[in-house]
């Protein structure tokens, strides 16, 4: 049950250097100037009974149960609205306050249905509580529907106003019967989540929430983050989990596994079963907001489908066969060993996830560096933020953003390039709008209309919608005009920056060839509007860019993100709170999964396994000597497995065969290997092709950490045992033992002492200083003890920044008459990723299937109509899928998610990358689409092999 504590801080902290002393019942309070009387009251330790105040909202006065006397005023004004005031002197409980809060109390009773033995909120219903707090014993009126009054012997009627409950929503109920009309939900809506799908139709008795124009929640605009539930003081919205399973008995803090936001959350429990997630008020990254993948759709952690138990098979052909963890994992170590000693020692291989902590992925790296004797792992970050290392290490000196989240509210200027907020990383997004709702400027640079660009009460300054695969082209252009125009921060380059670098870059930028005029032929953005937003950036404060995959993953990602950086750097827009370089990383631990050293060519780190120095320090403490080469990437594993000379892949978390580029030469690679082994929670893509599937633990289940966008280190608490036995990190130091590398660790928090021990940006970090802190930002050593919100304060990490040269080089994936489109690629709110989570959730029933976006008049020349079924094909390979007609696009480009295996989204993907680190170019595809009214060869073909390996699924034996 809540405590009167717990909601009693009202309105939010504002912070004022003057202070202002009143008494409160009195008590001698001293508060900053502009706190509220009910803020001042609670940080003296004074309750003040309410109901429409939260502190996740501003103060909102309507429901008069906070009213309090003031020596000097008249009448009852409310605490939560009311500012102190020098000298005020404050009675929150006397006789005539007590007898007012009594009779606005029994006016909510009176209409509001008598059931709380059987309500769902019974027990955390703050309408009960307050009904207790001010004394209320009797109710004796209720509502006349006839006259629209309340009236005497009337209570317990029913309310004729009143709808029947909407049950429309997977997710929750909302009951109009239990509604009091307080305006918390509508107010969480507008101010943290920033939808505004919800709305009070009617006035005075009449008055009641609706969604949107008198919808079902479903059918609304509300994208069910669950900010109105946990808003609601009543059972009026609530998770129907909590009705179905009742009120939880314990909870335990753990952080989010979808998105690079990052988000803690309450896990609350009934012995090992989930009742409810919800959102952490004290989460640094989320402050208490979610969205409908973080606190809903955890579903897939105890999915049906959910493998608990090893399986191995000689040949990908033949029915799986259920196995001991013993017999399982010696099989591993000897088919490894066995490849070893025939095709040499180079010829095995790991891949870590972005799915898995930092302490799974740290062991990996070291399986594969100090068990199999070689450098051959790589990551699935590598096919979405490995040019954000390479760019930002170049020039900055850290392969990180700069930022925490929350300097976006010291920003006057955001500029979003390739990336999409709302939907890739919506909590984040709901405080980037809440920021442009506010004032700030907002510049998107994107082919496609995304959300940003035009939301309730925001509108982008700029939108320019460049054609695919011109990044690089644009930002030179932006650059030109801020060299060109004298719009350069020259104190701060001359400071900060490696002169003889800039001069260089200067003249670089500033050749006619570059300016707007002479670009627009090539980015199709006006010249007009593109000397407009550069001069937007560079002189309208404090700016800051934000940027995702429509930015690396192209053939000049480094180049790309090396270009962005050099923008920061010439307008001073980087080392203080509001702006800032600010990858927004796609998975829960893309950085952290670089940080601990995922790539073929760096140490935990980023270090090189070429430097003597570095690689001694791993090797006094692995006890063991290392290989001072580069091993193979992702890419390169696959040629070699073509070519016969890489045989065995150990696949923790990730999903190669759906997620990478040309499927089909991927599913050729892996059917070239002798022993492929998947550690996953499903049978997914890649397991299709294994030879060995070990069953794996969802975050609920494990120890560990997690690094989130922004750099902040989270920890991740066991909520439930492990359904297959292990945790991820526990077979790993199975496999590791048994390949004859000892691994003796009984916790991961001895891995994290172990990675910093050997990595300076995380000497200081420990479990034990995580538990102190709730989170820390790296670098965390023994200049920052606390982390560092915001890098490159005073100097940057490489000392002076350096200006690279960014010359534009246009895709090699051209159109042409036979593919005369570009293809794009992105994510959609309600799924994630590859959509092994989501898909497994009653998310579907917001998007079930991928969809090809069409501009209607790439349509209409096609004779293509909504919901048509449309071929795309490109030189990769062929797909199918339905159209959705969409003015979001642009003419001559199209675009699709790639959610669901059978879309085939990445068969029509090249095998085109980007120049420095091989991310590959998911961004620019060349196709053609026509109409079409059957599955494509690859889909038939698809069908048909995933109804085989079911069946060999169905079919497997216990020996």
């Amino acid at each position: 049950m809540l405590s009167i504590v717990d909601i009693d801080r009202g309105t939010p902290a504002v912070a004022s250097d003057k202070q202002v002393t009143l008494e409160i019942d009195g008590r001698r309070i001293q508060v900053p100037e502009g706190t509220s009387v009910m803020r001042a009251a609670a940080q003296a330790g004074i309750s003040i009974p309410k109901l429409c105040a939260t502190d996740m909202l501003e103060a909102f006065g309507s429901c008069r149960l906070c009213l309090v006397e003031i020596e000097g005023r008249k009448g009852y004004p409310a605490s939560c609205t009311t500012p102190v005031a020098e000298g005020m002197q404050v009675s929150t409980q006397t006789p005539k306050l007590a007898d007012i809060r009594r009779g606005v109390m029994e006016l909510y009773i009176s209409d509001h249905p008598l059931d709380c033995l059987t309500c769902p909120a019974n027990g955390h219903c703050e309408l009960q509580d307050m009904a207790g707090v001010v004394g209320l014993r009797e109710v004796r009126y209720g509502y006349d529907g006839a006259n629209h009054v309340f009236a005497k012997d009337k209570q317990g009627e029913a309310n004729p106003h009143f709808a029947a409950k909407d049950e429309s929503n997977p997710y929750f109920t909302f009951d109009p019967s239990k509604c009091i009309v307080c305006s918390r939900c509508v107010r969480a809506c507008d101010e943290v989540q920033g939808t505004f799908a919800l709305t009070i139709q009617g006035r005075g008795f009449e008055s009641k929430v609706s969604p949107s124009q008198a919808n079902r929640f479903l059918d609304s605009e509300c994208v069910s983050c669950g900010a109105c539930v946990q808003a609601c003081p009543t059972a009026t919205l609530s998770e129907k989990s909590l009705i179905d399973k009742g009120q939880a008995e314990h909870s335990v803090v753990t952080t989010c596994a979808y998105c690079g936001v990052g988000c803690s959350f309450r896990a609350e429990m009934k012995g090992e079963e989930i009742v409810r997630m919800v959102p952490n008020k004290d989460g640094h990254a989320n402050h208490g907001h979610s969205c409908v993948k973080g606190r809903f759709a955890i579903g897939y952690a105890t999915h049906p489908d959910r493998i608990h138990t090893p399986m191995v098979r000689n040949k990908i052909s033949d029915p799986w066969r259920i196995v001991s963890w013993e017999e399982a994992i010696a099989h591993v170590a000897s088919e490894f060993k066995r490849l070893q000693a025939t095709y040499g020692k180079f010829s095995i291989g790991g891949i870590t996830s972005s799915r898995c902590t930092n302490e799974e992925t740290y062991l990996v790296q070291k399986l594969v560096r100090a068990g199999f004797g070689n450098n051959n792992v790589d990551t699935c970050a590598r096919v979405c933020h490995s040019p954000t290392g390479y760019g930002l290490k170049s020039t900055l000196g850290e392969s990180a953003g700069t930022q925490d989240f929350d300097s976006i509210r010291h920003t006057d200027v955001v500029l979003v390039i390739g990336a999409n907020p709302t939907d890739a990383h919506p909590v984040f997004g709901s405080q980037m709008k809440q920021r442009l709702r506010a004032g700030a400027k907002l510049i998107v640079i994107d082919p496609r209309r995304i959300d940003l660009v035009r939301t309730p009460h925001i509108q982008a300054d700029y939108h320019l919608k460049l054609r695919p695969g011109t990044n690089v082209a644009m930002l030179d252009t932006l650059a030109h005009v801020i060299v060109t125009e004298g719009l350069v921060d020259e104190a701060f380059v001359t400071a900060r920056c490696e002169p003889e670098a800039f001069a260089k870059w200067r003249d670089f930028v500033a050749q006619d060839k570059y300016s707007p005029e002479a670009m627009e032929a090539e980015t199709g953005v006006p010249a007009a509007w593109v000397r407009g937003a550069a001069r937007l950036y560079a002189t309208g404060g404090n700016a800051a860019i934000y940027y995702g995959l429509g930015v690396t993953e192209h053939a000049q990602g480094s180049t790309a993100v090396m270009g962005i950086a050099n923008l920061a750097m010439a307008t001073g827009n980087i080392g203080r709170e509001g702006v800032g370089v600010n990858p927004l990383r796609g998975q829960n631990n893309v950085q952290g999964s670089c940080d601990m050293g995922s790539f073929p060519h760096e140490f935990p780190g980023y270090r090189h396994v070429g430097d003597a120095k570095v690689r001694g320090s791993f090797e006094a403490d692995w006890g063991v000597t290392l290989h001072d080469e580069p091993g193979l990437r992702i890419p390169n594993m696959f040629e070699a497995a073509l070519d016969g000379s890489f045989k065995g892949l150990y696949i923790e978390g990730e999903d190669i065969a759906q997620s990478d580029p040309n499927t089909q030469h991927v599913t050729a690679a892996l059917q070239a290997m002798e022993c492929v082994v998947v550690q996953d929670l499903f049978l997914n893509e890649t397991a299709k092709f294994a030879h060995v599937f070990l069953p794996g633990s969802s975050f609920l289940e494990k120890e560990g950490t997690f690094i989130n966008a922004e750099r902040r280190i989270s920890r991740v608490r066991e909520v439930m045992k492990p359904k297959a036995r292990y945790a991820d990190w526990e077979v790993t130091q199975l496999l590791a033992n048994a390949m004859g590398y000892p691994m003796h660790y009984t916790h991961p928090s001895q891995i994290m002492d172990e990675i910093a021990r050997l990595t300076p940006t995380f000497h200081s970090v420990s479990f034990a200083k995580l538990e102190q802190l709730g989170s820390i930002q790296w670098p965390c050593n023994d200049e920052h003890p606390q982390g560092t919100p915001v890098m490159h304060v005073g100097e940057f990490v490489r000392g002076k920044g350096r200006f690279m040269l960014t010359e534009y080089v246009p895709t090699s994936e051209k159109v042409n008459a036979e593919h005369p489109l570009i293809l794009t690629t992105g994510r959609i709110l309600s799924q994630y990723n590859v959509g092994a989570q989501t898909r497994r959730t009653a998310n579907v029933m917001w998007h079930d299937e991928d969809r090809l976006e069409i501009h209607p008049h790439d349509a209409q020349e096609r004779g293509i109509k909504e919901d048509d079924w449309v071929g795309i094909e490109s030189r990769a390979g062929q797909t199918v899928l339905r159209a959705r007609i969409s003015e979001r696009m642009q003419p001559g480009v199209v675009y699709t998610t790639f959610h669901f295996p059978g879309s085939g989204a990445n068969v029509i993907t090249t095998e085109n990358s980007d120049w420095a680190t091989n991310c590959p170019e998911y961004k620019v595809t060349a196709v053609q689409v026509t109409r079409v009214d059957q599955p494509s060869e690859w889909q038939k073909r698809y069908q048909v092999f995933s109804h085989q390996q079911q069946a060999l699924l169905d079919a497997a034996e216990t020996p």
